[in-house]
């Protein structure tokens, strides 16, 4: 059960943001923008930062839906791990690699199952959303792959997504 009730269709109207929203959505509002319609200038500016961190960045989708799965993973957020795992493997991350992710928490990750990037990705996300500070090793190699703008974007990700972990779990969203 969420901890505050989920706005209705009809509490929503139709107004322009609600209209962004479904738009973004493909559509339809999830449990999550019914939580953010509670206030109207949250969600206004959530969705045009997720939107962008969403659509609008360019570092491969593969590694941004990979760090949102792992930070999924670590803050216990299963609704996220749920609308992310299946982009993370539309986006050429395989089964394995996912179900590895999924027991991250009680077991360590096969290095042999990501690449060097792969790795550093999974490494940033973890320091970022365990310890915050990350170490020169893997600020180092993700540079080296991604350079300076990528790297950027991917910090971001993992900062927004820590960012929308907290919010689903302090509220109690559900799985649609």
């Amino acid at each position: 059960m969420p901890r505050i009730p989920y706005v209705t269709d009809a509490e929503a109207g139709d107004t322009p943001l609600v209209a962004a929203i479904r738009k973004r959505r493909g559509g339809g509002l999830l449990n999550l923008d019914r939580q953010l319609l509670h206030s109207p200038a949250f969600a206004e500016g959530w969705n045009a930062l997720l939107g962008a961190v969403r659509s609008g960045l360019s570092v491969d989708a593969r590694w941004r839906e990979l760090a949102m799965c792992v930070v999924a993973v670590l803050n216990t957020a299963d609704y996220e791990l749920i609308h992310h795992a299946p982009e993370f493997v539309k986006a050429g991350g395989t089964d394995a690699q996912i179900a590895a992710v999924r027991r991250m928490a009680s077991t360590p990750i096969d290095p042999a199952l990501f690449d060097e990037l792969g790795n550093a990705t999974i490494a940033l996300a973890t320091q970022m959303t365990r310890a915050i500070e990350v170490d020169e090793a893997t600020f180092a190699t993700l540079r080296k792959h991604l350079g300076e703008a990528k790297l950027v974007e991917l910090i971001g990700v993992v900062a927004a997504y820590n960012m929308v972990s907290r919010f689903l779990v302090a509220l109690g969203v559900e799985p649609e």
